[in-house]
């Protein structure tokens, strides 16, 4: 999983009337799983609002009716993407306060935000981001179209819990360095240490099935898997990859209780881990595992989405063709 959820979840996370053959699909009937532990940075389609604090008995946020997870698009009629931008503009201005332009359940909204000096600084009262960082596990390259796909899930603001618009983004190299195991109401999670210099590709859209782009770096064709349909997909033994330590990836047994298409398209699978060293290094499913590729004979058949928390033992993942799917979209 991406990030920490509330403990209280159940869950964690971590078309048309027509049906179109498979045979007219866009994708690869073959691909390369992932497995690889990857750092993932993601920049907003604007300054994000990620909360507030007073400045001499005012509250900005409050007065000016801005909420968290409001998209700052332009200042005093100048569009901004980045937290320096928003910088410059309030330093060089010569004002008390400023026209602000922001998006909020897709709609454009304006207001004025008052500014208040303080130690001779400009101050919004604001505590804005232009950009969030993680880590995931990379699920598929297709070697045709160089597309990938990394988590299965989406990317939320974790104030408001609403999916993230982005402007861009990176995947680049990581390395684990350490794992927090995962305990009946307290899903785990994977330590790492992020290589941002190290460009594997170039992300262009944060969805519900997960965060897809354009792979860059070298393609190693070693790890090519049939893609398997919903037919395809038999209850019973399979298996994941993903990484444990350093970056090695490893494969780790699991046992698939059951495969449903749903009307989201998500939580396909539900399937537990049955693997003896996963179980003793991690005690079941821990966040950074989300993408990590599901397989079972030569099938690539899905994704880790989501830990029970509860019982991290079990979980549950999305079907590999909805990624697929999505990543054409």
């Amino acid at each position: 999983m991406f990030f920490k959820k509330l403990k209280n979840q159940t869950l964690l996370f971590l078309l048309t009337l027509f049906i179109i053959p498979q045979s007219l699909l866009a994708y690869s009937d073959k691909i390369i799983a992932g497995g690889e532990t990857v750092g993932i940075k993601l920049n907003t389609d604007g300054i994000l609002i990620v909360g507030s604090y007073e400045i001499k008995g005012h509250n900005s946020l409050i007065e000016a009716g801005l909420k968290t997870g409001d998209i700052i698009n332009q200042i005093n009629n100048k569009d901004v993407y980045t937290v320096e931008e928003m910088a410059n503009i309030i330093t060089n201005c010569n004002c008390n306060s400023i026209k602000v332009s922001f998006i909020r359940d897709d709609k454009l909204k304006n207001t004025t935000l008052d500014l208040y000096e303080d130690n001779g600084i400009l101050k919004t009262g604001l505590y804005v981001k232009d950009s969030i960082s993680g880590v995931g596990t990379l699920t598929f390259i297709d070697p045709n179209t160089k597309l990938f796909g990394v988590l299965g899930h989406e990317i939320t603001d974790v104030n408001t819990g609403e999916i993230i618009d982005i402007k861009d983004g990176t995947i680049f190299d990581s390395k684990i360095t350490g794992i927090v195991r995962s305990d009946k109401g307290k899903p785990g999670e994977k330590n790492a240490i992020l290589y941002s210099d190290k460009v594997t590709g170039e992300v262009f859209e944060n969805t519900n099935k997960g965060i897809f782009g354009e792979y860059t770096s070298e393609i190693n064709n070693s790890k090519i898997y049939d893609v398997a349909t919903i037919n395809d997909v038999k209850l019973g033994d399979a298996k994941i990859l993903t990484v444990l330590n350093g970056t090695y990836v490893e494969e780790f047994s699991i046992k698939i209780t059951n495969v449903a298409e749903t009307k989201d398209k998500l939580k396909n699978i539900q399937f537990e881990i049955t693997d003896e060293k996963l179980l003793k290094k991690t005690n079941g499913i821990v966040q950074g595992m989300s993408g990590s590729p599901i397989i079972q004979d030569n099938f690539i058949v899905g994704a880790v989405t989501h830990v029970v928390v509860e019982d991290p033992h079990r979980g549950y993942g999305i079907l590999i063709t909805n990624m697929l799917e999505e990543a054409e979209n």
